[in-house]
């Protein structure tokens, strides 16, 4: 058995964020050795902060990393990925889109690859939102090659030092583009694995929104670039 590190990315999640730690320690408890939920609270004026911090005073297994202001989806998967203690890192969102019974499935996967991503099959998102991720997919894979299928999946499972090991400085919604595109570069093992997808019952997605969009496309037109001058320095050697 494995220990795991889950963490949970929220943002004014108040009506789905006890029910999120209790389905992950549900799971937890029954495939890992250890396990410990990090919530990363990204600035949510609800009463999201306050319910976790209630969890964790009966729980010892439940963290709270907390952010003063938004600071976007990429900062807050940066500092749950940055706090994770054990040696392999669960990301899932807290707005419950996911069933999380379906990481027992990846478990055994653990032994042969260092990045397990799941993709949403099929996905159950309003249409324009999975319009923009089809452009969203398509756009990563021509400019650095085949990364992922469903790069911004939050169901993942991947080891720590993975993490530890590269430098990803996209800090908005490019992050998970940047992290795969270099993980594949230094030559880690992949795996695509479909999993189920439901509509999101209660709050409000935010990756739609135009400065996020926007934020996205400059950070990955900035890591194109310095990728560029990296590849031009390795061959000047």
């Amino acid at each position: 058995m494995v220990r795991i590190s889950a963490v949970l990315p929220a943002f004014n999640e108040q009506d789905n964020i006890v029910e999120a730690i209790e389905e992950v320690g549900a799971v937890a408890a029954d495939c890992c050795s250890e396990y410990e939920i990090i919530v990363v609270d990204d600035g949510s004026s609800d009463r999201t902060n306050e319910l976790v911090v209630h969890m964790a005073e009966s729980d010892p297994r439940v963290r709270l990393v907390e952010h003063e202001r938004n600071q976007g989806y990429g900062a807050a998967l940066h500092s749950g990925f940055s706090a994770a203690q054990y040696e392999w890192v669960f990301l899932t969102d807290a707005d419950r889109q996911f069933v999380i019974s379906e990481l027992v499935g990846f478990i055994p996967l653990c032994d042969r690859y260092d990045l397990i991503l799941g993709y949403r099959n099929p996905r159950r998102d309003p249409f324009m939102r999975r319009l923009n991720a089809f452009g969203w997919n398509l756009l990563v894979n021509m400019l650095f090659g085949y990364t992922a299928r469903d790069i911004d999946c939050a169901f993942k499972l991947f080891r720590r030092s993975v993490f530890d090991n590269t430098v990803v400085r996209s800090r908005g919604a490019a992050l998970s583009a940047e992290f795969l595109v270099r993980s594949r570069r230094a030559g880690h093992r992949f795996l695509e694995k479909g999993v189920s997808h439901r509509p999101r019952g209660f709050g409000s997605a935010t990756g739609a929104k135009p400065a996020v969009i926007v934020r996205a496309f400059r950070e990955l037109i900035a890591f194109w670039l310095a990728l560029r001058q990296e590849r031009i320095r390795e061959r000047k050697g």
